[in-house]
């Protein structure tokens, strides 16, 4: 789809943009369903997939499945999950294990692959974190220089450190590692197993105003995808956060604690009370764009306990045996957590 195209049907009027989910929604079952033989499922995680788990049965069909890693999820996710049936999988390392041996996952999930190839340079990704260094790419990139493959200063300061001895420079080197690993192992392997095993393809309540990778992949692909390693259909693609938050309300959708209420403000703008996102509880992607609360401070009100092990106690410093967790991480990208005084 050519992105004018795309910003095009973003600006459809809601009433509009339902229609077009549904059509889409339709098309890619029968497709599936009907043409292929195959089945369908949603994966499911927050707010969003679950008003598109609803919204498909509804208007699709009322026995379509959903699928999730739900223990890896909010607490509040995991209740909505069991009431609506939703099949729950085994994640294929623990959270622990996964902040042990790979790290934490911090900032972005693009920005975190590159700190961990900073993080373990070896031979065979020497030219891809030159580029992540300078900006600049050898053959296969067109030898150009300044490209978004350069980690931005911020972080180069803060994670560069590794490469000092090369580049001349005085850049930070972290005490954790980061990785942006996680996600695949508690929570992508398993499902695509699953739906390996079932013969089945997912919907995904994605929509492409999240921005990121995510806009991407959208906006060159469509609501629908058919590929060689990749088949799936994004009913939600064109919508904004106010038309999904408009369709739970619509759809009387059960809303996980962490969000708290949907509420329209004065000037008619639809928001959740609490959490905007929620996701796992040891997840840090994005946090440093958050205002307080966020979302650790928002586990400390939900789970005292688990906010400590989380942020104190979850990891060992294989250098000093000293036990630490996202306290550190957050110290060390300036992030405040320590409790707010009242």
């Amino acid at each position: 789809m050519e992105q004018w195209e795309f910003k095009q049907k973003q600006t459809l009027p809601y009433e509009a943009k339902v229609t077009h989910a549904i059509l889409r929604a339709r098309e890619f079952y029968d497709e599936i369903v009907g043409n292929r033989r195959a089945n369908v499922h949603v994966s499911v995680g927050g707010l969003d997939s679950i008003t598109l788990l609803i919204f498909l049965r509804k208007y699709i069909d009322p026995d379509i499945p959903g699928v999730s890693v739900s223990i890896v999820e909010d607490k509040g996710n995991q209740e909505i999950h069991k009431q609506l049936g939703v099949i729950s999988l085994a994640p294929y390392r623990s959270k622990v294990q996964v902040l042990q041996e790979f790290g934490f996952p911090v900032i972005s999930k693009e920005k975190a692959a590159k700190i961990s190839l900073l993080q373990h340079p070896t031979e065979k990704n020497a030219t891809v974190r030159h580029a992540i260094m300078t900006g600049e790419c050898g053959k296969q990139g067109g030898y150009r220089t300044g490209t978004r493959m350069q980690l931005p200063h911020k972080w180069l300061e803060l994670f560069g450190g590794p490469e000092n001895e090369r580049y001349g420079t005085s850049y930070q080197t972290a005490s954790f590692k980061v990785s942006a690993d996680c996600c695949y192992y508690m929570k992508e392997k398993p499902c695509n197993d699953w739906a390996k095993q079932n013969n089945s393809y997912p919907y995904l309540g994605l929509m492409a105003s999240e921005g990121g990778r995510r806009e991407k992949s959208l906006v060159a692909n469509g609501c629908n995808y058919y590929g060689k390693t990749t088949t799936r259909s994004c009913p939600f693609a064109i919508f904004t956060r106010q038309d999904l938050l408009q369709l739970a309300l619509d759809l009387e959708v059960p809303v996980p604690r962490a969000y708290g209420e949907v509420i329209r403000d004065a000037d008619g703008t639809l928001r959740t009370t609490r959490a905007q996102r929620t996701g796992c509880s040891m997840c840090g992607f994005g946090i440093h764009l958050e205002k307080r609360p966020h979302r650790f401070d928002r586990l400390r009100e939900d789970n005292p306990k688990e906010w400590e092990f989380w942020m104190k106690n979850c990891v060992r410093d294989e250098e000093t045996g000293e036990r630490y967790g996202w306290g550190r991480v957050l110290d060390y990208i300036g992030v405040e957590w320590e409790p707010l005084i009242q």
